[in-house]
């Protein structure tokens, strides 16, 4: 009978396939998601004991504490010779099962990634707000990478990110970066976001936003004249800026409202899409660009529900809709239509707006 692989082995041939992520569940064999589907590896199934040993190997003492109170616990894993790792370790049914997700490293620039010429603009702002949006398992992670690492090797600043758990390392380049884990080096996201102002920061980076109070310290950072790059699991910009909005008390939106639309640079909101020649999957990304007339209507709260018409008519200033997005890739070859149209916004108008550009026939 064919035995387990080692750890180390599975990740290797997670990376050997372009993988996203290693599940590792008792009662069920290894399994890997290979552009975004799940794939089980040939091999036996898992037992109780093989997942449990799996964990030992990974888990940090901070982690095992953490598992020990919560059954649940995330952190971060690496090796020279693999790279870096996010874990979650669970339990399901008193059993230990794992997830395993592999980092891309921040080396990847914009271009390499498929991003947009926007993110460039959005990086070389001094101060504000820049928000990345997305699904889990969009990509944040790597889009913020990439954008610390941009700034990182263009500019001299002072670069400080809050992370749990850090994932992706930066050695200084033209900067100088200081990486927080919460619950290691910061007791909090919130508490950490309240200190750092005074560690003389330019930039700096939280890889989430939870809670009200840490959509308070984002905003109060971006307020005191630092450029904030934040994450949030929301689906698209129109979403981003209602959920921060809607995150304060009814009494407090108008001010929060003012505040949003004063300090916010941009949202950079992102979907993976097949690729048409099967090769892995491109990001379409939708990106808010906070322009005069965009300020008016994320201020006004009878505007926000013209904060979708802008981007569709922002391109002049940099922004870009997830079905201008997509239309593109399609029109390129990059993407096949059905795979376009199921990621979508608003199918019908992308399919009107390809037969418009003389893509598609009707």
């Amino acid at each position: 009978m064919e035995t387990i692989p080692t750890l180390d082995e599975l990740l290797a041939k997670l990376l050997s396939v372009e993988g996203s992520d290693l599940h590792l569940k008792v009662g069920s064999p290894p399994a890997y998601r290979i552009n975004g589907v799940l794939q089980l590896a040939e091999l036996p199934k898992l037992s109780a004991d093989d997942a449990a040993d799996f964990a030992e190997q990974v888990l940090t003492d901070r982690a095992r504490d953490e598992f020990a109170i919560d059954h649940e616990a995330d952190f971060a894993y690496g090796k020279p010779s693999l790279g870096r790792f996010r874990v979650n370790v669970y339990r399901q049914r008193g059993s230990i099962n794992l997830v395993v997700r592999a980092v891309n490293p921040a080396s990847q620039n914009f271009e390499e990634l498929g991003m947009p010429k926007a993110l460039t603009q959005l990086c070389a702002h001094q101060r504000g707000l820049i928000v990345v949006a997305g699904a889990a398992g969009s990509g944040k992670t790597t889009a913020l990478g990439a954008m610390i690492d941009h700034i990182n090797s263009t500019r001299r600043v002072n670069i400080i990110t809050l992370e749990d758990p850090i994932e992706i390392l930066f050695p200084d380049k033209m900067s100088i970066v200081s990486q927080r884990e919460v619950g290691l080096d910061t007791a909090s996201m919130e508490e950490g976001l309240r200190r750092v102002v005074r560690q003389d920061p330019d930039v700096i980076m939280a890889s989430e936003m939870r809670n009200l109070e840490s959509v308070r310290g984002v905003l109060r950072a971006a307020e005191t004249g630092h450029l904030v790059l934040v994450a949030m699991h929301t689906v698209d910009a129109v979403e981003t800026v209602s959920r921060i909005v809607e995150a304060f008390p009814i009494h407090e939106r108008k001010q929060a409202r003012l505040i949003l639309a004063a300090v916010l640079r941009g949202v950079v909101a992102q979907r993976l899409v097949p690729r048409a020649d099967g090769s892995g999957r491109v990001p379409a990304v939708e990106v808010l660009t906070n322009y005069e007339r965009m300020f008016e209507a994320i201020a006004d709260e009878e505007g926000s529900t013209r904060v979708q018409e802008l981007i569709n008519e922002g391109s002049f200033h940099g922004c870009q809709s997830f079905d201008q997005a997509l239309l593109k890739l399609y029109a390129d070859g990059v993407v096949e239509f059905h795979d376009a149209v199921a990621n979508a916004t608003d199918p019908t108008d992308l399919k009107l707006a390809a037969q418009a550009m003389g893509v598609r026939s009707a």
